[in-house]
């Protein structure tokens, strides 16, 4: 239940993000749908948690499932605040819709046609988030929507994707589905830039600062990582810092509205990019303070639709010496990097113009199936345990260890 609230929440948020990108009310109302789920699923952990607390000692341990469970709903209440810029018409600039075609991951969406490379074929057998970089977060068929979305959903013509993911597949996900040429919305160039300009900018940078510091609070409680977690409070602290910033930029933007009434929307996006940076910091408070966590939160996370994974650079390895942007993990694997730590110290959201370097640990996070593809990059072969049923890593180049 715990996996499944996770992937809940992420999905909430994904198609909240989607909403506001295409205006779509459908979508947004599909989100408050989801709420109703995700209430249910920490209804249920909730009776589970109280009985399974038979000691003082597990009472201990459960309440580091208590606070996960609660961070999560945190963030599915944030997506709904979201879907509700649309539903209830509270106002986004168009110019915000255009800079979100700039953030780190964006939305798209793309009708399936009749004889086209993607027409009754499963998800699983396409692999999407290893050839194109993009996930399906939910499917439209005529009036239904599907957002338990799994690999063996088989695609049909008519049907229309809402995906994930990164810019750089949109032009080979279209040409899968047999999909026109795609031009994302550009606004004219401007000399000026006004203050709703500032505040759009601000918003784009706080939407990526919040997903990257959950994905590192993940990392976080899985990897037991008391560097990441210091680095998602660090996010925050930025979070409260931007979210001031941006009320300035809408109040001064607002002196130049002739209805300031359209401007709402943006500080409400604004509150909730810092409720999901808050929700982000609640669980790694766990690891900060070096409470004891219940080994069902490791479980959990790793069994979901998306792993947190560390893999190190290796020696003469694929990635060694090359940049992010040559490399393009996200298309290749799947997976999108969170942070890189070098010599003790954490280098999150890295540009694409970062080079790897021998000895460096990715932190990344992505469908189970691009695991193994990264690893093979990174000089390692990818092996299960026959007796734990748990991944390891073996060196694939010569004279290479695991520390």
């Amino acid at each position: 239940m715990l996996s499944e609230a996770k992937d809940v929440s992420e999905l909430m948020v994904d198609l909240a993000y989607a909403a506001l990108w295409f205006s779509d009310p459908d979508m947004a109302e599909e989100v408050e749908d989801l709420e109703d789920r995700l209430s249910a699923l920490v209804h249920e952990m909730l009776a589970v948690c109280v009985v399974a607390a038979r000691s003082p000692r597990d009472a201990d341990a459960m309440a580091s499932v208590l606070q996960v469970i609660a961070a999560i709903e945190r963030i599915g209440n944030a997506a709904v605040d979201i879907s509700r810029i649309v539903t209830r018409r509270l106002g986004i600039p168009r110019a915000l819709v255009a800079d979100l075609a700039a953030a780190e991951e964006v939305s798209h969406r793309v009708r399936i046609r009749d004889g086209s490379d993607m027409a009754h074929r499963s998800l699983a057998d396409l692999e999407l988030p290893t050839e194109v970089g993009m996930r399906v977060v939910a499917i439209r068929r005529e009036r239904d929507w599907i957002t338990d979305v799994a690999g063996d959903h088989v695609l049909l013509p008519g049907d229309v994707l809402f995906l994930q993911g990164t810019s750089a597949g949109i032009a080979a996900l279209r040409t899968l589905a047999g999909a026109p040429d795609y031009e994302p919305p550009v606004l004219p160039e401007d000399a000026a830039v006004t203050d709703v300009d500032r505040a759009i900018d601000v918003l784009v940078e706080m939407k990526n600062i919040s997903e990257v510091a959950v994905g590192l609070a993940y990392s976080a409680l899985v990897l037991r990582d008391a560097g990441l977690a210091a680095e998602v409070s660090h996010l925050e602290d930025r979070l409260d810092e931007m979210k001031e910033r941006l009320e300035l930029w809408v109040l001064r933007g607002a002196h130049d509205q002739i209805d300031p009434s359209t401007l709402r929307g943006l500080l409400h996006l604004g509150q909730a990019a810092e409720e999901i940076g808050d929700a982000a910091q609640q669980m790694v408070w766990l690891v900060e303070q070096r409470e004891e966590l219940h080994p069902i939160i490791t479980l959990a996370l790793g069994h979901a639709d998306e792993v947190v994974v560390r893999v190190p650079v290796a020696a003469g390895s694929a990635v060694d010496g090359r940049s992010l942007g040559a490399l393009s993990l996200e298309t290749a694997t799947g997976f999108y990097l969170l942070a890189i730590r070098r010599g003790g110290r954490y280098f999150y959201r890295p540009r694409r113009d970062v080079v790897l370097r021998a000895d460096d640990e990715l932190i990344a996070t992505g469908p189970d199936e691009g695991h193994g593809q990264l690893a093979e990059l990174c000089g390692y072969r990818l092996i299960e345990d026959d007796e734990t049923g748990e991944d390891e890593l073996q060196p694939a180049v010569p004279g290479v260890g695991v520390d």
